[in-house]
């Protein structure tokens, strides 16, 4: 009895096998060197934000995540003057303005000549941008202007009110500056010496016809005396004749 008959012999699982492998597809192996890889589309370039845009969104931001906050949470849809104003003082242990107070003793001074335990506060005019970067934030969201709580009556009011109580702590009146448009002064002295310089032709031109001494004398009354330079150009310009005998 021959043991290694048997299993000398392939299996037939092995026999079914190869031929398997023999009708099997062969792969390509593309070598590293030729295997490049496939061009990404480039994505867009983003839009480079502006500093009052880029404010004006973590300015929103900011509001949006004191309303959840909240206690209890607010909506935007439920949000009104009142809540604006809430906000506002709530902002105010950020500031960095001295406000004092009515009993201190730096009342109504803008330099106090040395430190007092009033508060700090925001300055009425960052609150005033503020709200206006907020309140134009909202009506870009998709809400009516109607509904704005940034616009109401009693946001103004109590701006209002901050600025004219920040004014008389600090000793600083607020005055709206008016700008005012000055004229070149060298305008005026050029269309001065100018007149003067034609006044002086004329008064030759008269005097051309007489002796040079009623010239002159014609010539230097013609000239204005509304500055020193404006008559000596004119005196110069006057030319003498003589008279013939």
């Amino acid at each position: 009895m021959d043991s290694s008959g048997p299993a000398a012999g392939p299996s037939s699982s092995e026999a079914r096998g190869g031929d398997d492998d023999a009708h099997a597809p062969q792969l390509q192996v593309r070598p590293l060197a030729q295997a490049q890889p496939q061009p990404q589309a480039a994505a867009p370039p983003q839009q480079q934000l502006s500093r009052y845009e880029s404010q004006k969104r973590r300015d929103w931001n900011t509001f949006l995540q004191y309303l959840r906050n909240h206690q209890p949470p607010l909506t935007l849809a439920r949000c009104s003057g009142a809540h604006v104003i809430e906000f506002l003082k709530y902002l105010d242990q950020f500031g960095k303005t001295k406000v004092h107070a009515a009993g201190c003793a730096y009342f109504g001074q803008p330099n106090p000549p040395a430190p007092c335990p009033c508060p700090l506060r925001q300055a009425w005019g960052s609150l005033d941008a503020l709200i206006g970067r907020l309140r134009a934030a909202y009506e870009e969201s998709g809400h009516a202007p109607e509904s704005n709580p940034f616009a109401a009556r009693a946001v103004r009011i109590y701006l209002r009110d901050v600025r004219d109580a920040q004014a008389k702590a600090r000793g600083i009146p607020y005055e709206k500056k008016s700008r005012k448009r000055k004229q070149p002064a060298a305008s005026g002295e050029a269309s001065s010496s100018s007149a003067a310089a034609a006044a002086a032709r004329e008064a030759a031109a008269a005097g051309s016809a007489g002796d040079g001494s009623s010239g002159s004398a014609a010539a230097a009354k013609a000239a204005p005396t509304t500055g020193q330079g404006s008559a000596t150009t004119a005196t110069a310009a006057a030319p003498t004749s003589t008279s013939r005998v």
